[in-house]
């Protein structure tokens, strides 16, 4: 089938469209910058980008041989405070649009709306629900509550607050009740659907098997990542207090905070139905959906993985594409110099660590190396397989080699030492200026009490090294 996708860009539109390319569709994404194409799927085969700004009146050379679509644009983040009207106008150009071409199928992923009281989020969500119906093309509506997958911002949310805080005094709204439901799943609805009459002109309630409060997603978290947690709930904090708490806990933007927390407020309940019987999904537990998408988390540091994918030629783009560290609740310490031989200081970067050493204080690196062994860890021990040649998969020391491409310019570095956290310490050249960075992921207090710890050694350490990296000798 030939299918057009909207929200590119977007946490589900990039994992549906994976999906319907392993089963061998035709794909038309739309994107509103060419330039913004998610590397996952930028190089992929029988895909191609279309751009177009759903809330300018120009009109581009729109597909009419499509089968179906799925649109996937929302505006929940906006600085808008308008919303409503900007998902309006989204919608109704799409539809205006798709209604001229041979689409017989738009799925639309939505949020669920069975409260009498409804967020002004989920109001915009069931106004473009009832605009998008026509005659011309059958309407197949999914209504979701939190979504559950690495990488979503509901899941980097959680994860930041159980995270950072062993304690939490929390706003009344963690008493909600909402249904949460994994990305796979919600996936399975969204493409199990796809072409099937017996959803057609239907909508329909998708949900995990529990009903959760907020306050117990937070604790049933904890317990998966093996933190135990205690938190007492207010009834005094007002929803723009709310917003702020969300927003200065956690690595979200304060509109989007504020549109959760409007949200949050509302119960959350699926309606029954029989679709799960329809299409044959039968969703995962809370638990088992947070436990899988960390899972996804550790595979990217699971080196060997990284290393028989290579071999086995999985990747056929860059797998500096598929490498990429974190951005929500991190601690990071970045650094940059001009580089005036750019040969020279490549040279060094791909010879750095083993009996080379750090260039800078390299005394404390077999410091923090013995102090590794003595809890456990593999210390500096292993150096280096080469002294001056890097491939992924390689030991450097307490690191792993996660990336090493030259023509890229750039060296990325997983730890393997024991730490409360994860971290990753990469090099790159990007027009004649070197930027280091060392990013680390705490896990719980204890995380972010180490990191604070070792603060004061960076100053020197790591602008030493970086100095040493660039220094024409």
């Amino acid at each position: 089938m030939k299918i057009l996708i909207t929200g590119t860009t977007g946490y589900i539109a990039k994992r549906l469209v994976l999906q319907l390319l392993e089963d061998n569709h035709e794909l038309v994404c739309c994107v509103r910058d060419l330039n913004r194409i998610p590397d996952e799927i930028e190089y992929k085969e029988n895909i191609e980008f279309l751009k177009i700004d759903f809330l300018e009146d120009d009109t581009p050379d729109f597909p009419e041989d499509i089968d179906a679509a799925y649109y996937l644009i929302h505006s929940m983040s906006t600085s808008s405070e308008n919303f409503e009207s900007l998902e309006k106008k989204c919608a109704s150009k799409f539809k205006e649009l798709t209604e001229k071409t041979s689409c017989k199928q738009v799925l639309y992923l939505s949020g669920i709306v069975n409260d009498s009281s409804l967020s002004k989020h989920l109001k915009s969500r069931l106004q473009v629900e009832e605009i998008l119906s026509s005659s011309k093309y059958a309407l197949t509506t999914f209504r979701a509550g939190i979504i559950v997958g690495s990488g979503s911002a509901s899941f980097e949310i959680i994860r930041d607050i159980v995270e950072k805080l062993p304690v939490m005094v929390t706003p009344k709204w963690l008493n909600t009740k909402t249904q949460p439901i994994a990305i796979r799943d919600v996936l399975n609805f969204l493409v199990k659907a796809l072409g099937n009459e017996n959803v057609f002109n239907k909508s329909f309630d998708i949900c995990g098997p529990e009903v959760l409060t907020y306050k117990e997603m937070l604790l049933e978290f904890g317990k998966v990542r093996g933190l135990k947690r205690y938190i007492l709930t207010l009834p005094v904090l007002t929803p723009r207090l709310s917003s702020y708490w969300l927003y200065f806990v956690t690595s979200t933007s304060f509109n989007l905070a504020k549109a959760l927390v409007d949200s949050m407020k509302v119960e959350v309940i699926a309606k029954p139905s029989n679709i799960n019987e329809i299409l044959d999904v039968q969703p995962i537990k809370y638990t088992e959906a947070v436990s899988l998408a960390f899972q996804k988390i550790e595979q990217n540091a699971v080196i060997s993985s990284w290393k028989d994918a290579i071999s086995s030629g999985v990747f056929k783009d860059q797998l500096s594409k598929h490498v990429r560290m974190p951005q929500f609740g991190c601690f990071k310490d970045v650094r940059s110099r001009k580089v005036t031989n750019e040969e020279l200081t490549l040279d060094k970067i791909w010879s750095i660590g083993g009996e080379n050493g750090w260039y800078s204080f390299t005394w404390l690196w077999r410091i923090r190396g013995y102090a590794d062994k003595l809890v456990g860890g593999v210390g500096l021990r292993r150096g280096r397989t080469h002294s001056t040649y890097l491939e992924p998969g390689d030991p450097l020391d307490f690191w792993r080699v996660l990336l090493a491409d030259k023509e890229e310019k750039r060296l990325l570095l997983f730890a393997e030492m024991k730490l409360p956290g994860e971290a990753w310490l990469e090099f790159k050249i990007v027009k004649n200026q070197l930027y280091q960075r060392a990013v680390f992921r705490p896990k719980g207090i204890w995380g972010r009490m180490y990191w604070y710890a070792v603060l004061p050694f960076h100053a020197f350490v790591f602008n030493g090294m970086i100095d040493a990296l660039v220094a024409e000798k």
